[in-house]
């Protein structure tokens, strides 16, 4: 039997070159299959593996090796510090979109009910951070895919989170006439054509969650011309786009008739968020 100090080495260099962060990786799948945690990895490196987990993390060292994303291998992400199960049915959720997250909450009072909308929302993750910092609030989560809806429905009965109601339908098409406060969404945005599309974790990501266009702003464009029909007067819209977009988006925001259009930095100072107020 091979050792936990072996089984990581050998793992890492399976890895080196085809991960941003092979020991991570490494670590993060040993402890799934041993059922452990990292931290005990590194305590006890001498231990002996049995057969049975060396073979479970060779066939999961393997599959990341193919570029399989951790998300998917695990079945799990976190998002603003919440457990979330993802699938290949939804977008894995990014450390960039927690700044959609950020503005978001810069706009709806603390202590005060507001009726919040997120526009697909895939794993649920926007809308659980949301629910978890506005308790009072009650958001409505649509998604046109129904498979999401399911992965989304699981994330907010295991966070015990009753203040978000899901609903399928086409993005403000799912909103039956109603009016909200505020609307988010973190929608696809990458161009049709971009390389990137075949690069990394999306490759397996769902191609409806992330390509939108040949310009990448199709969603976009839908998304700020319905939305003004379901907000109220004095409500925000606030959308995740690409790092280059940002003018575009503002642009697009002014001439839907959105008023104090501002854009917003991610932590890599990167355009990341739009907000417009009707």
């Amino acid at each position: 039997m091979e050792t936990i100090g072996e089984l990581l080495a050998s793992a890492m260099t399976t890895l080196d070159g085809l991960s941003s962060s092979p020991r991570l990786d490494a670590e993060v799948l040993l402890a799934l299959s041993l059922g452990s945690n990292r931290t005990r990895l590194r305590t006890w490196p001498d231990k002996e593996v049995s057969v049975e987990q060396s073979a479970c993390f060779r066939a999961l060292i393997a599959r990341r090796a193919q570029g399989e994303p951790i998300a998917h291998l695990t079945g799990e992400r976190e998002f603003w510090s919440l457990p979330l199960e993802v699938t290949t049915q939804t977008l894995i959720p990014r450390p960039e979109t927690e700044r959609l997250v950020e503005v978001a909450l810069t706009l709806i009072p603390r202590g005060k009910p507001s009726t919040i909308a997120d526009l697909g929302t895939g794993s649920g993750a926007v809308a659980a951070a949301i629910a978890t910092e506005r308790p009072d609030s009650r958001i409505i989560a649509t998604d046109v895919c129904p498979q999401a809806l399911t992965v989304a429905s699981r994330n907010l009965t295991r966070l015990a989170l009753d203040n978000v109601t899901l609903r399928q339908g086409h993005w403000c098409d799912a909103l039956a006439g109603q009016r909200f406060a505020l609307i988010v969404s973190n929608p696809p945005y990458v161009a049709s054509g971009d390389p990137h599309l075949q690069r990394g974790d999306a490759r397996f990501e769902p191609r409806l969650a992330l390509s939108a266009g040949d310009d990448g702003l199709d969603a976009i464009r839908e998304i700020a011309k319905s939305a003004a029909t379901y907000l109220l007067p004095g409500a925000a819209l606030v959308i995740e786009h690409g790092h280059d977009q940002g003018a575009a988006v503002q642009d697009l925001f002014r001439r839907h008739g959105y008023r104090d259009v501002q854009g917003y930095r991610d932590l890599d100072a990167r355009d990341r968020v739009v907000s417009g107020v009707l």
